[in-house]
């Protein structure tokens, strides 16, 4: 994006509407975050933007050790997407705590701090580890990690195993302080792990993760991650990452969603919330675009007064309501045609 665009968008204003959004015990001022492990903690965006402006800053996931990650090349474009096999590199938790934590209070964003172990009692020792921390707005759990203790099983892939590690943060967490599980789309059914997630506490969900992909290099005839596999991201998701937001909402009508994959524009965004999502996580876009996420907020501002929205609130999960039937009040006098439908946008059906 040209510094003259930039400016150009933060310049715009944002339509006389509500989007505040509910998330578990917490009310935040606007739907967009930033989406885990595609911006650090912050700091390399806010030369781009006031961070304390998004709805909240979700961190890249924290283990309880420092981490060097997976042996390069670690990142792959894709036909529209992109393949990362970083390894949960990191500090680890107390050099997050000493550095980038303090930094976001100090700028007050609101911090969605993302964890990920190796085993349950690594999360629960993790969120004990965040438990009254200034600027810890909410957690996101990474589930899609291997669990050493069970044969290398990916938590997200398991109910039992996806519960265990929700009931362990919860239980030390401050109860003020929402839960969020961030799920797998590489599942049967993702609507059943989503249930034991909050059946064990979780106060929301994040949906989804990235996607288990593979690419060949077809000069070396080799895989061209060094870890072979890895996380696909970007466009190419979004369809999925749409559907799984309404199953997971039609299944759980009243849990909140954090919805998040292939986001680049307000229409994106506005596609997950009209299936279900309360909010939604701005991620792969930012390493083409770094002012995205508020561009992304802007541009949903927008779409949303356009279709006559007052609310944020009255669309998220418009989409599986019927449409409304608006019948004239005088007949049609060239002939008995039929009731026009047209979708319920802005307005609530009457029972």
């Amino acid at each position: 994006m040209s510094e003259l665009t930039l400016l150009h968008t933060q310049a715009l204003r944002l339509p006389d509407i509500d989007l505040s959004t509910r998330l578990g015990s917490v009310t935040f001022p606007n739907p967009v975050f930033t989406a885990s492990g595609c911006a650090a903690a912050g700091q390399e965006l806010d030369q781009f933007f006031d961070v304390s402006a998004l709805g909240g800053v979700v961190t890249k996931s924290i283990m309880l050790q420092p981490r060097s990650g997976r042996p390069t090349p670690r990142m792959a474009e894709t036909p529209s997407g992109m393949l990362n096999s970083i390894g949960l590199q990191g500090p680890g938790i107390d050099a997050f705590l000493e550095h980038d934590l303090p930094w976001l209070a100090d700028r007050k964003a609101r911090a969605v701090v993302s964890i990920a172990g190796g085993s349950v009692d690594d999360y629960a020792k993790l969120a004990t580890k965040l438990r009254g921390r200034p600027g810890l707005t909410m957690v996101e759990v990474n589930i899609s990690c291997p669990n050493v203790e069970d044969r290398g099983q990916v938590f997200a892939c398991d109910p039992a195993a996806a519960a265990a590690v929700v009931q362990a943060v919860r239980r030390n967490t401050d109860n003020r302080v929402p839960v969020f599980a961030k799920l797998s789309p590489d599942v049967t059914d993702i609507a059943a792990i989503a249930r034991s997630c909050v059946d064990a506490g979780a106060d929301g969900l994040s949906v989804i993760n990235t996607l288990l992909g593979l690419a060949i290099d077809t000069t070396t005839l080799r895989p061209v991650l060094g870890g072979v596999t890895g996380g696909l991201s970007g466009p190419a998701i979004r369809p999925v990452a749409v559907r799984c937001v309404w199953q997971v909402h039609q299944a759980l009508p009243d849990v909140p969603i954090l919805g998040m994959g292939g986001i680049r524009t307000g229409l994106d965004a506005l596609e997950f919330i009209l299936a279900g999502a309360s909010a939604v996580s701005v991620g792969t876009t930012v390493f083409g675009d770094p002012s995205a996420p508020m561009r992304v907020l802007h541009e949903l501002a927008h779409a949303l007064a356009q279709r006559g929205f007052s609310r944020l609130e009255d669309a998220v999960g418009l989409a599986h309501r019927p449409p409304v039937t608006y019948v004239p009040e005088e007949p049609d006098p060239v002939g008995d045609e039929e009731p026009v439908e047209r979708p319920a946008v802005g307005f609530e059906e009457e029972s």
